[in-house]
């Protein structure tokens, strides 16, 4: 049976990821604010992001175990985590009174914030039966320029206090479950799950195709959230080291935010290459990125840039062509699970990620810290040869 979309939709879900997702990145944009206010240690990049990182991490486990996302309403779920979200973020402001506390209402943002990234997909899967590949790549964008969002008020012709990039993020959150819950609703391709199922898991991982899947985009998350994450510092070592004058947190939301663009050109591309040959592209010319990271820091400055745009550009848009081959591959009725589990995966990948990265960075390690980010490469050695197996098997 086919179903008449009304063109507004897609846009109202782009919104209100783009949104939701504004949560995500806010204690890394003003971390130099809070390691002076709460006084965090040097580790304080990983100890932050992987805070948001476990929090998520439980929250996809949650609802995957229990399949909320499949036996309820993702847009009331979407709504409601979006609001406690907000919540929690803006409680930075005035509960955050030392590290463990800081750390802890990161951790439960980032628990909420499951309930609105792979949620967010799960409703954009019940609207777009086809042309999912394309719809995700629009999602993608915005989960990328709201991750990017906070670095922008961050800039030094806003310069927002601290506590004002909390409040504003927090707000837009809430305005973008708002909505989703007004203007979206569940969508026509819903199939809604009977109940729990006990061997949700078993069933999901029993499918070679979606493993094949689910393998290149854990690939992917050992580097991008780590890429992301350390991409201030990236900057501040280039700038000390050449003794020159940059706008970190400008660059910083412009060199993640054009993942936005390439993420929705890697959807229309998608129609005519398929997903997993536009992900393992992307995925391999950002490892490139990554195995060349040592020897950028001598450049001049535009082709020290221009690499790290190219590496900014292609980071991301294999994320949303990866959901859709892991949607596409999962079992009935357990489409918003299946996306929920590889997820939270794909963030415990992340988290380990950082931690590894962020103490070889600070180590005296044989590793000087020009060379540390050659180390996400792995990523890409890893998840290529999955996709080719899909690719060839197709």
């Amino acid at each position: 049976m086919s179903y008449v979309i009304s063109k507004r939709i897609l846009p109202i879900i782009v919104i209100a990821q783009f949104a939701g997702t504004s949560l995500w990145f806010v204690g890394n944009a003003v971390l130099p604010e809070l390691k002076q206010t709460l006084g965090l240690s040097q580790y304080a990049v990983s100890h932050v992001t992987s805070a948001v990182m476990l929090g998520f991490i439980a929250g996809t486990l949650a609802f995957a175990f229990f399949s909320l996302a499949d036996r309820y309403s993702p847009v009331k779920l979407f709504f409601i985590c979006s609001l406690l979200g907000a919540l929690s973020n803006s409680s930075v402001a005035w509960l955050a009174k030392d590290a463990s506390s800081l750390f802890l209402l990161r951790f439960i943002t980032g628990f909420f914030i499951a309930g609105i990234y792979p949620v967010g997909m799960k409703i954009a899967a019940d609207w777009y039966e086809k042309g999912l590949g394309k719809a995700l790549g629009y999602l993608l964008g915005a989960l990328i320029l709201g991750t990017a969002f906070p670095h922008l008020l961050k800039n030094r012709d806003f310069a927002l206090p601290w506590k004002s990039v909390l409040y504003c993020t927090s707000i837009f959150a809430a305005i973008g479950g708002m909505l989703m819950i007004l203007f979206v609703g569940d969508g026509p391709y819903r199939k809604k799950s009977g109940g729990f199922q006990w061997n949700a898991f078993g069933k999901i991982f029993s499918s070679k195709k979606w493993r094949q899947s689910a393998y290149g985009y854990f690939g992917h998350m050992w580097e991008l959230y780590t890429f992301w994450g350390f991409l201030p510092i990236i900057l501040l070592l280039y700038a000390s080291k050449n003794k020159v004058d940059l706008n970190i947190p400008l660059l910083c939301f412009l060199i993640i935010g054009i993942g936005s663009i390439s993420s929705i050109i890697g959807g229309y591309l998608s129609k005519n290459w398929g997903s997993a040959k536009v992900g393992m592209t992307a995925l391999f010319i950002s490892g490139l990125c990554c195995i060349l990271s040592p020897f950028i820091y001598n450049l001049p400055p535009p082709f020290f840039l221009s690499i790290l745009f190219i590496w900014g550009f292609t980071v991301s848009p294999d994320s949303p062509q990866f959901s859709t081959l892991v949607a596409q591959y999962a079992p009935d009725g357990l489409k918003g699970t299946a996306l929920t589990i590889y997820n939270s995966i794909g963030f415990f990948i992340s988290t380990l990620s950082l931690i590894i990265i962020d103490r070889i960075f600070y180590s005296e390690s044989f590793l000087a810290k020009e060379n540390t980010m050659g180390l996400l490469g792995l990523g890409a050695l890893f998840g290529i040869p999955s996709l080719i197996k899909l690719i060839r098997s197709k």
